[in-house]
């Protein structure tokens, strides 16, 4: 089968630049045309900024099959001339953009703004990959042909494939958790100026405590045919902004439902493996990788396991006073949480049938 004709839409900022990366040489997408607010015919073009500096900020240079991309602004765009658009934009103008785009084509956003409509749901690919489903009333109750398929936000990300495997074999009651969250979650916005973060804990960020809350619910809860009946987990959360330039560390306590042994919760998370025998480019062999040793996971050691794609999770221990256990995560809040999750999630749904050529 050729290839999907795919778009980038915000393809000169972080997330944006994130799929470029993703998508280069992708054995099922082209990125035949990116848009951006920045004057430009070519991609590389429009990462130049007028003293001759560039953009890009990804440790990778630009890849060599993305240089000579076409690039135009919202206005000149034709959404239906694409299979497929991933839109890494500012909320706001996604509440503006993405219904137009969805009129004809799916897409997929790292942005918020659908996460929490009811006829939408919020998926985390090897995770909840049976609400997919409600795609279809989305479709139905909006009058698209396409859709709007929002990733989580990057610090439920990473909590909710590791609570996955306990909720299903254990049941879970509770979660507590603090995150020290990088750098790079917060792309380019204040509160996060050098002379703020650095040598520094910023305690607070600003609604990100309620989206853990509420998205963890939506993604661990249940899809009944007609929507999504939230998890009956009580959840609660501190969110800080650590000197990491990209990683979230997430320190998280879990009451189980179930008594569980250590071995018990170790095989069961062993045992989670959801990529295999699927054909996911993106996935990586193991979802979670377990670690013994009491120093891991580090965020600058373990964030790119799988290709920024596997959470390393460690300190697994007994919590007496929850009833469960307690454990420290890393999640690469750019790649599985971001960027290379959207493309993740668009394989899943190519496999699945609900995406596909147009033509």
């Amino acid at each position: 089968m050729s290839r999907l004709q795919a778009a980038v839409v915000g393809a000169t900022g972080m997330a944006g630049q994130q799929f470029v990366l993703a998508l280069s040489g992708h054995p099922h997408f082209e990125v035949v045309t990116m848009v951006t607010s920045r004057s430009a015919n070519r991609y590389e073009e429009a990462l130049r900024e007028a003293d001759g500096s560039s953009r890009w900020t990804q440790s990778e240079p630009v890849p060599a099959d993305m240089r000579d991309v076409p690039v135009v602004s919202s206005d000149e765009f034709r959404p239906e001339c694409v299979d497929v658009i991933f839109t890494a934009i500012e909320s706001d103008l996604a509440n503006r953009l993405e219904p137009w785009f969805a009129k004809t084509t799916p897409t997929f956003s790292t942005a918020s703004a659908f996460r929490y409509f009811d006829d939408t749901p919020l998926l985390i690919t090897g995770v909840n990959d049976d609400h997919a489903d409600l795609i279809r009333k989305q479709q139905q109750e909006r009058g698209w042909d396409g859709f709007v398929l929002p990733v989580p936000n990057c610090t439920v990300t990473g909590l909710a494939i590791t609570l996955k495997p306990l909720a299903e074999q254990f049941g879970v009651r509770n979660v507590l958790m603090v995150s020290m969250q990088s750098v790079s979650g917060a792309g380019r916005s204040p509160g996060i100026r050098t002379l703020d973060i650095l040598d520094n804990i910023i305690p607070y960020i600003p609604n990100e405590e309620g989206k853990v809350r509420r998205e963890l619910l939506k993604i661990l809860g249940r899809y009944d045919g007609g929507g999504i009946v939230p998890a009956e987990i009580g959840v609660n959360c501190i969110c800080t902004r650590a000197n990491v330039l990209d990683g979230h560390t997430e320190s998280v306590f879990v009451g189980l439902k179930r008594q569980a042994g250590l071995d018990d919760v170790r095989d069961a998370i062993d045992a989670y493996r959801p990529y295999e025998r699927r054909s996911l480019h993106s996935a990586p062999e193991r979802i979670i990788q377990l670690f013994d040793d009491p120093y891991r996971p580090q965020p600058r050691l373990d964030r790119e396991l799988g290709g920024g794609m596997t959470t390393g999770m460690g300190r697994l221990e007994a919590e007496p006073v929850l009833g469960g256990v307690k454990y420290v995560l890393v999640s690469h809040n750019t790649k599985m949480g971001a960027g290379k999750g959207a493309v993740l999630l668009a394989e899943s749904m190519l496999e699945r049938g609900i995406l596909r050529k147009r033509r």
